[in-house]
C-alpha cells in the first residue's frame, strides 16, 4: 500500500466490456520527506488506479497495486492493476500531522 494524490482522471470510451462504468483517476505516489520527516513530497510517478469510493482530485488515497487490486468485492474480475482504496484523512509520524484533509488546500 502507498499514498497518493490524485491529480485527474482518465476519459476511455472504448474498453474491455468489463471496465465499463469504473472511474480512472491519475494519482501521484507521495512518501515522506526524508530530510525534514514533517511533511509528504512527491515521487515524482504518475499511475491510473480505478476509484471504488469517490475520491477527488487533490484527495490524498491509499492505493494497493498488484494481485493485491483485484481482492476487493469491486475489483475481483477487473483486469487492472491499482486501485484505490482509501481516503486519507490524516497522517501523523514522530508526534507530527504531516497531512490534514481538513487543513489541507494548498496541494
Amino acid at each position: 500500500m502507498f499514498i497518493a494524490r490524485v491529480t485527474g482522471s482518465v476519459v476511455s470510451t472504448q474498453k474491455v466490456a468489463t471496465m465499463t462504468g469504473h472511474k480512472l483517476l491519475v494519482v501521484e505516489p507521495y512518501r515522506l520527506d526524508d530530510k525534514k520527516r514533517q511533511s509528504l513530497v512527491t515521487t515524482g510517478r504518475t499511475f491510473i488506479a480505478v476509484d471504488t469510493l469517490g475520491a477527488g482530485e487533490n484527495d490524498f488515497v491509499l492505493i494497493t497495486q498488484g494481485s493485491s487490486a483485484r481482492l476487493t468485492p469491486e475489483t475481483k474480475v477487473l483486469p487492472i492493476d491499482a486501485v484505490i482504496i482509501g481516503i486519507v484523512d490524516q497522517v501523523h509520524i514522530d508526534k507530527f500531522s504531516v497531512y490534514s484533509r481538513n487543513e489541507s488546500n494548498d496541494h
